[in-house]
Order: C-alpha cells, then structure tokens, then sequence
C-alpha cells in the first residue's frame, strides 16, 4: 500500500459522519472533560467533593476527572485515610463518607453541635420568600427529594435546601437505593417554632386553591 493510500483512508475515517467543507478544519465539537494530571487527581476530587452536594458515585468522579475507575477508587481510599489522621497525619474536623452508592464530605458527628450552633448564630432569623415556599413543599410532601422540590417549584433549589438544613428547619431522611437521591424531612425545630406537635396539624391548603383537584398530588391537607 502506498502512502497516498494510507493518507487517504486516513482522512475517510476522519471525516466519515461528518460535514466537512473545503477550506474547514475538522473539529470535534464535544465537550469532554480536561483529564487531570495523574499527580493530582487526590486534590481535584477533594475539590469536586466539597461543592457536591449529593455524593458522586466513582463513575461519575472518574469522569469529571478524566481518569480511571480503578485509580479514582484508590485517590478516593487516600483521601479518607488522609481526612481520618492515618499515617500520623490530622485527623480532619469533616470525613470522607460513602452514602448510597456515592461519595460525599460531612462534618465529623462530633462537631455536629458546634456547626449547627454557628450555622444558627450567624444566619439571619428571617426566611426569604423562596426558602419559606421550598420549605412548604417539603412539609406537605415529605418524605422529598431536591429534584421533586425542584420539580414542583420550577426552579433550582439548591442553596435554599442548604439553607434550611444549616437552619436545622429539615433534614436528610433516607438515601434512595436506586437512584442515590436525598429525601429530606422537617425536624422537631420546625415543629416548635410553628407551636405544633405534629406535620398532621398543618392547615390544610385544599381551600387555598383555585380548584381542590390540583395542586400537590396525593394526600392534600
């Protein structure tokens, strides 16, 4: 074969599938993401792992990475062993923990009461309109996941549930099996602060809408 030849096939598997036009160069328009050094893939999922806020399965942290599942499973043991003090290192005032298939960092349950104390202190006492209305929706319809929240807000909620959590108005129930979702809860706080004992003894909102048979799905109080 000559080497006219295998340039020319060459360029039929380059632009086979693709509209090329004379005087263009071939691109590829897929975002993919940059691979990370293979020195410093510890420190990039120790970054993604403090902005998640639903844990990242291994799949999913191998891609943001660009690297392997196997190596990613080994930086993920060395972060745990690195934030748990082994090797006579610091242990870390938050951990490493798997949680329903997934990977995320919580504070250390020992530090729960001096978090949650600071949460308090420094957060202003008044809800906005957004954390109030994302806030009924999840005492009507608890147990709920943020992407049901979501859903039947219409909008990102995301810092708002962040915000009622470090408030201690609600709190992270059960991790779906399945899917790896978050459903949250309201807490015995809320309760107090409404001068209720239980969620039963919320008004009722049938009357509240324009026609009894919308709404909220299910049980309508």
């Amino acid at each position: 074969m000559t080497v006219e030849n295998v340039a020319a096939d060459a360029a039929v598997e380059v632009t086979e599938g693709t509209a090329v036009t004379e005087g263009t160069a071939v691109t590829d328009t897929t975002e993919v993401p940059a691979q990370v050094e293979d020195a410093q893939i510890e420190r990039a999922l120790e970054a993604i792992l403090m902005v998640a806020d639903e844990p990242m399965s291994i799949v999913t942290l191998a891609t943001a990475v660009g690297a392997p599942v196997k190596r990613v499973r080994s930086a993920i043991a060395t972060l745990v062993a690195d934030f748990d003090g082994e090797g006579g290192g610091v242990r870390r005032g938050f951990e490493l923990r798997e949680v329903g298939g997934g990977w995320r960092i919580y504070v250390r349950e020992e530090f729960d009461p001096v978090v949650s104390g600071y949460v308090l202190q420094q957060n202003p006492t008044k809800l906005s309109q957004a954390a109030l209305e994302t806030l009924a929706v999840i005492a009507y319809k608890q147990p709920i996941s943020r992407g049901a929240i979501a859903s039947i807000r219409a909008v990102n909620v995301d810092s708002v549930v962040r915000t009622l959590l470090g408030r201690g108005l609600i709190t992270e129930l059960f991790t779906d099996s399945e899917t790896g979702a978050i459903n949250y809860g309201t807490t015995d706080l809320l309760l107090s602060q409404l001068g209720i004992n239980s969620v039963d003894e919320l008004p009722k909102i049938s009357p509240l809408l324009s026609d009894g048979a919308d709404g909220f799905q299910g049980d309508v109080r």
